[in-house]
């Protein structure tokens, strides 16, 4: 079974399968563990049941300790596997890891939140976003792309394919601020096929002025009023 207690000691692997430091993840482990308590800890069970037993009582699961919760959650939305997948490296069936993730979700969206590192959905709140600073500001957006299972409807299948990935996923833009390394705004999900520069048209991106906006070629064209552009051009 994959745990926090054996993963730490792999630092490189700890990074892979997380997408977080040790010392990142022991950063988010305090909100994590009281946005959990205010959720699940009470007088009630998951189900809003009233409690027959105290907190703590009866069979243990496999994500007893904290630390394990945060870490199953985690790499799930790293690596994004099928849910018996999930089940096999912590050892519980499907169903059971499909209950988990509905449940620590929220958990995880709150903690995140409580840290001030949930980055904008909405493109209007670029402009307002406490994360900008030191201004002017210097970023860079990308998109990015993960895996998903193959669409049983064929037109969905070829809205979902990838040339460039060669297989079938999902579509987000990112914006980093490059001297924080902070995610400031992750755009709505859209099919692998769909193009970088068509999902930024569509975003309607507002940026603050002055801001230097690094951007690779498949954003060529883009040019945002009162935005520098940088891009790399090929020899």
């Amino acid at each position: 079974m994959m745990t926090y207690e054996l993963l730490k000691t792999k630092p490189k692997d700890f990074l892979s399968a997380t997408g977080m430091t040790v010392a990142e993840f022991e950063r988010l482990l305090l909100p994590f563990t009281k946005a959990y308590e205010r959720q699940y800890c009470g007088d009630t069970t998951v189900a809003g049941t009233p409690r027959k037993r105290r907190t703590g009582g009866g069979v243990k699961g496999k994500l007893e300790r904290m630390e394990d919760k945060l870490l199953f959650i985690l790499v799930y939305q790293k690596t994004y596997p099928l849910q018996t997948m999930q089940g096999l490296h912590f050892e519980m069936s499907q169903s059971q890891a499909n209950e988990w993730i509905h449940r620590l979700l929220p958990v995880l969206q709150e903690a995140l939140a409580a840290l001030e590192m949930k980055p904008e959905r909405e493109a209007s709140g670029l402009t307002t976003s406490d994360a900008l600073l030191p201004e002017p500001a210097d970023l860079l957006i990308d998109g990015t792309e993960r895996r998903r299972q193959r669409p049983k409807d064929s037109q969905k299948q070829r809205q979902h394919y990838s040339g460039k990935k060669k297989a079938h996923t999902d579509k987000n833009l990112l914006i980093v601020n490059t001297q924080t390394n902070r995610v400031l705004y992750l755009s709505p999900t859209e099919p692998g096929q769909t193009h970088d520069k068509k999902m930024a048209d569509k975003a309607n991106i507002t940026y603050p002025a002055a801001t230097t906006l690094g951007q690779d070629s498949g954003f060529q064209g883009y040019q945002p009023p009162g935005v520098l552009i940088s891009q790399p051009k090929k020899a």
